[in-house]
C-alpha cells in the first residue's frame, strides 16, 4: 500500500528555518549590489539582523555576532573597531548587576524578602494579590525578572493549592451536614427533623455559612411548616436565588465558587509575569532595553546625556509605581470582581481558609531559618551599592560623583563592579581563627568560602544577553561610520508636522506592539538608533523620543512569548492565550497613557526636554559654537 505523500506547504514549513537563513540575505542582495556605499551595504547588514532576531532562526546571541563578520567583509569597519562595541560601559554595568543579583539568588535572600512582605501585607485576596505584586517589582529592580517570577510563581502556587484544599474540605463537610439533614428530614421522626405539628410554628432557620477567600458563601436550609411532618428545604445560592431541591445536591452541584477560585489563581499568576515587566522598568539595571538605551546614548552622545542609575530611577519609579497600582486594580476588577473593589475599606475577620493560606507562608518562612551571616552580609554589599548609585551624580544636588577628578572616571559600571569583587572576597561565615574564634567553637580553624564564587556566576550569567547588547552597539557604531544614520535622518524630516507628544504616543505604541512577537532587547536595539537621527531631524531632545520607547519595549503583556515571565506563568497551567490577550491588551494601553503622563510632566521638567541639548549637537556644531562663544567673550572684554 502506497503512503501519503506530505503535502508540499507541510514539508516547506519543516525546513522554514532553513527556507528563511538562506532566502533573506538573498532576498535584500540587491541594495549592496544597487547602493555601493557604505551606508548600502550597512543597511544590508542591518536587515538581515533584524530577520534572523524577528525570526529566531538562529540563538539570538550568535545573529549579534553578525557584525563581527559582515562589517569588515564588507568593507565598512575593521574588526578591531567592530570589537570594541562588545565590552562597553553599559555591558560592565549590566554584568556588574548580575554578578550582586546572583549573590541574592544563592543566599535565598530574594526568597526571605518575598516571604516576609507576604506576611505583612496579609492573606485576603486583593492584599496577597498585591503583596505577590509589590514583591516580584522590587525584586525585579535589582535581579532577573525571569529568576523573580520563576522564584514567585512556586509560592503562588503553594498559597493557591492550600486554599484549594481547605475549599474541597469545607465543601465536603457541608455536603456531609446536608445529608445528615435530609436523613433526618424524611425519617418521620417528628423530634429528629426538628418539624413541628399542625400548630404552624415555626423554628429558626438553621444557617450553614461556607467562607472563601473573601466571598461569603451561605447556604441557608430553611423549614416551613405545611402541614404535620412536612418538611421542605430551601437553597439559596450566592446569588439568593431559592431553589428548592435537596440540599446535599445543591452542595455539590455546579456553583460559581468554582469558577471564581480559577480565576483567583489566574490573577494572581498574571499578577507576578506583569509586576515583573513592570518592575523591571524602574531601575538602570532592572532590564535589558534600559542599558541598551544608556550603551546606545554613550555611544553616540558621549556621556554628558544625564542619563544614570539616579536620573533614571528619579523619572521612571514614579512612572513604574502608578502602573503597578493600575495593574493591580484591573486585576482585582476582572479575577476578583468589582465587590473586591467595592469592599476595598471595609475591614473584618479573616476566614478560615485565609488563616490556611498565612500558616503556608508563614511556614514557608520558618523552613528559611534566622538570617544567616551570608545573608545579611550580601545584604549590606546590595543596600550599599544601590546608595551608591542613587548618590553618585543625582543631578538635582551635587552627589559624591563630583567630588572625584577627573569627574567621569567612575562610573555606575565601576560601582557595580567594585562591589561585585568584594563578594568574591568575603567570607560566607563568621572567621573561626585568630581574634575572630568564639571560644564555643567546636569545629577546626579553617577559612570560610567566599559569597560568591566562579562556578555560580559562570552558570547564572545571561551570557547571551550580553552579546546581544554589544551587538545592538555594533550595529549602531557601524550606521553612524557608514553613514546611514545621517540618510535615516533625512527621511524623517516629513515628521515635522506632527505634534511632538502625538509622535511619541505613536512610536511608544509601535514598539509595545512590536516587543509582542520578538525580544525587548532587540527591539530597544533596532528602533534606538532610528529615534537618534529623527530626534536630530526634528531638532528635540533624543531623549524625549528615546526613553518612552525604551520603557515601551518592556510593555510586554498579550503573549506568552513576549517574554520569559509570561512563558513562566503560562506553562505552570489553566491559563490560556485569550486569558492574557484578554487583560493584557487593556494593561498595554494603561502603561503607555501613564508613561505619556510622566514624559510630558515630570520627565519633561527634570530632564528638560523642551530645548535641544548641546550634547546631541554634531561634534562640528559643537566646535562652532564653542568657538563663536570665545570669540564673543574675547571682543566683550
Amino acid at each position: 500500500m502506497e503512503s501519503k505523500k506530505t503535502p508540499l506547504y507541510k514539508q516547506l514549513w519543516a525546513v522554514k528555518s532553513t527556507l528563511i537563513l538562506i532566502s533573506v540575505p538573498l532576498i535584500f542582495l540587491p541594495i549592496p549590489v544597487i547602493f555601493s556605499s557604505p551606508a548600502g551595504r550597512c543597511a544590508y547588514a542591518i536587515l538581515i539582523m533584524a530577520f534572523y532576531w524577528m525570526t529566531e532562526v538562529i540563538p539570538m546571541a550568535v545573529t549579534a555576532l553578525l557584525p563581527v563578520v559582515i562589517m569588515p567583509w564588507l568593507g565598512i569597519m575593521s574588526t578591531k573597531d567592530i570589537s570594541q562595541n562588545y565590552l562597553k560601559d553599559a555591558n560592565m554595568l549590566f554584568f556588574g548587576g548580575l554578578m550582586v543579583a546572583v549573590a541574592v539568588e544563592k543566599w535565598n535572600l530574594h526568597k526571605r524578602i518575598a516571604l516576609r512582605v507576604l506576611m505583612l501585607v496579609g492573606s485576603k485576596p486583593r492584599w496577597l494579590m498585591f503583596g505577590f505584586m509589590a514583591t516580584t517589582a522590587f525584586l525585579s529592580m535589582w535581579i532577573s525578572n525571569t529568576a523573580t517570577t520563576a522564584m514567585m510563581v512556586p509560592i503562588s502556587h503553594a498559597v493557591l493549592t492550600e486554599l484549594g484544599n481547605h475549599r474541597r474540605k469545607t465543601k465536603a463537610d457541608a455536603k456531609r451536614n446536608a445529608n445528615a439533614y435530609d436523613n433526618g428530614a424524611f425519617s418521620g421522626d417528628k423530634e429528629s427533623n426538628g418539624c413541628v405539628d399542625d400548630h404552624h410554628q415555626t423554628t429558626p432557620s438553621q444557617t450553614m455559612t461556607t467562607h472563601f477567600s473573601g466571598n461569603e458563601v451561605k447556604t441557608t436550609v430553611e423549614r416551613e411548616i405545611h402541614g404535620p411532618f412536612s418538611c421542605t428545604t430551601t437553597d439559596l445560592s450566592p446569588d439568593s436565588h431559592p431553589v428548592t431541591k435537596n440540599s446535599a445536591d445543591a452542595v455539590e452541584g455546579p456553583d460559581k465558587e468554582d469558577e471564581w477560585f480559577e480565576a483567583v489563581g489566574k490573577g494572581m499568576r498574571l499578577s507576578i509575569a506583569y509586576a515583573a515587566n513592570i518592575g523591571g522598568t524602574a531601575t538602570l539595571t532592572g532590564t535589558g532595553p534600559n542599558l541598551v538605551l544608556k550603551g546606545q546614548l554613550d555611544l553616540i552622545y558621549g556621556p554628558e546625556t544625564g542619563i544614570n542609575f539616579s536620573s533614571w530611577f528619579v523619572f521612571a519609579f514614579p512612572n513604574m509605581l502608578i502602573s503597578l497600582l493600575l495593574a493591580w486594580f484591573w486585576l482585582m476588577l476582572i479575577y476578583l470582581g468589582p465587590r473586591e473593589i467595592l469592599n476595598f475599606c471595609r475591614r473584618r475577620g479573616n476566614t478560615e481558609e485565609e488563616d490556611s493560606a498565612a500558616d503556608v507562608i508563614h511556614r514557608e518562612y520558618e523552613k528559611l531559618g534566622r538570617m544567616s551571616f551570608a545573608e545579611a552580609a550580601v545584604l549590606g554589599h546590595f543596600v550599599i551599592l544601590a546608595l551608591l548609585w542613587l548618590t553618585r551624580d543625582p543631578e538635582i544636588v551635587p552627589g559624591w560623583g563630583t567630588l572625584l577628578t577627573p569627574r567621569n572616571y567612575v562610573t555606575d559600571a565601576c560601582v557595580a563592579i567594585t562591589i561585585s569583587v568584594l563578594l568574591f572576597m568575603v567570607p560566607s561565615k563568621w572567621p573561626n581563627y585568630l581574634c575572630f574564634r568564639r571560644n564555643a567553637a567546636d569545629d577546626q580553624p579553617s577559612p570560610a568560602p567566599p559569597l560568591l564564587d566562579w562556578p555560580t556566576i559562570h552558570k547564572q550569567i545571561p551570557w547571551n544577553v550580553m552579546l546581544l547588547l554589544g551587538g545592538g552597539f555594533a550595529l549602531a557604531d557601524a550606521c553612524k561610520v557608514s553613514g546611514l544614520s545621517a540618510i535615516i535622518g533625512d527621511l524623517f524630516v516629513n515628521f515635522k508636522s506632527f505634534p511632538k507628544w502625538i509622535l511619541v504616543l505613536i512610536l511608544s505604541t509601535l514598539t509595545a506592539t512590536f516587543t509582542e512577537v520578538t525580544s525587548n532587547v532587540a527591539t530597544a536595539t533596532i528602533f534606538l538608533p532610528i529615534l537618534a537621527e529623527l530626534a536630530k531631524s526634528l531638532h528635540v531632545n533624543p531623549l524625549y523620543l528615546m526613553l518612552p520607547v525604551t520603557i515601551s519595549a518592556s510593555f510586554a503583556f498579550m503573549l506568552p512569548v513576549a517574554t520569559p515571565p509570561n512563558a513562566i506563568v503560562f506553562a505552570y497551567g489553566n491559563m490560556k492565550i485569550l486569558d492574557m490577550i484578554k487583560a493584557g491588551i487593556v494593561m498595554n494601553a494603561f502603561c503607555l497613557l501613564v508613561l505619556q503622563l510622566a514624559i510630558n510632566t515630570w520627565g519633561f521638567s527634570y530632564f528638560g526636554l523642551g530645548e535641544f541639548p548641546v550634547w546631541a549637537m554634531e561634534l562640528s556644531d559643537r566646535s562652532n559654537q564653542t568657538t563663536a562663544a570665545a570669540a564673543f567673550n574675547s571682543s566683550s572684554l
